[in-house]
């Protein structure tokens, strides 16, 4: 395995232990800024009233919680995750009315839906912990009907300096202190590590592409730092 990788088993931990802290985490580490991503991503996804979506790698619910704003009246939202602290953090959230909105525990690799059965498809800050990349986007495509929206949120390593270099000392020097001071520097250390292993903007598109997906595309923001990718499941005839 990998330096700085860990097993899904121990990924899965992790969440569980981090849960209660993540939220804050979260706020503190983005400025509060996640929450604009997540609404940029549920943009992405063009969905309205009615639509039924799903949220891989959910955490704590927010980007689910966003995109059932999106949805009502009359549309249902699931978010998934294998964590289980962590989707309790998410269903003490409250709800927006006129949709259905509910957390479950489920595995990205093997997501137990119907082909076809959701408008669209996210994960907002989760694809890095797929143990397989590939095959978490072949199994987002796949439940996803024709014409419908896979859209991927996550960090970025910025190449340019001066925010190469603000990067590396935030990620590799603070993020694991704050994780230091909340009693998991593993965690906060695993992070960081996982954003350096992810695919550049450009090579998860290919991903995206590998995955069945076409007109795909992706938006660089917070300075380069963030990337949100989405692609189009083909309809019936088109090549992806």
């Amino acid at each position: 395995m990998p330096v700085g990788t860990l097993e899904a088993g121990q990924v899965r931990a992790m969440f569980d232990r981090i849960a209660g802290v993540y939220d804050l985490l979260n706020s503190v580490m983005t400025a509060g800024l996640h929450h604009r991503w997540r609404e940029r991503a549920a943009d992405m996804a063009r969905v309205g009233p009615g639509a039924r979506v799903l949220d891989v790698a959910t955490g704590t619910g927010d980007l689910a919680l966003e995109l059932a704003r999106r949805v009502a009246p009359g549309g249902e939202v699931l978010g998934s995750d294998f964590s289980e602290a962590m989707l309790t953090r998410a269903r003490a959230k409250p709800k927006p009315a006129g949709v259905e909105l509910r957390f479950d525990w489920g595995d990205a690799l093997e997501l137990p839906f119907e082909d076809d059965s959701f408008d669209a498809a996210t994960v907002g800050f989760g694809a890095r912990n797929f143990a397989d990349l590939l095959g978490g986007l072949r199994e987002m495509t796949r439940v996803v009907r024709p014409g419908g929206r896979v859209v991927v949120l996550d960090f970025t390593t910025p190449t340019k300096p001066p925010l190469s270099l603000f990067f590396g000392l935030w990620f590799d020097r603070i993020v694991p202190l704050l994780g230091s001071l909340v009693g998991d520097s593993e965690a906060y250390t695993y992070l960081p590590n996982s954003v350096k292993r992810f695919p550049a903007p450009a090579a998860l598109a290919a991903e995206l592409e590998r995955a069945g997906l076409h007109e795909i595309h992706y938006l660089l923001t917070a300075g380069g730092i963030v990337t949100i990718h989405a692609g189009t499941v083909p309809e019936q005839g088109e090549g992806a």
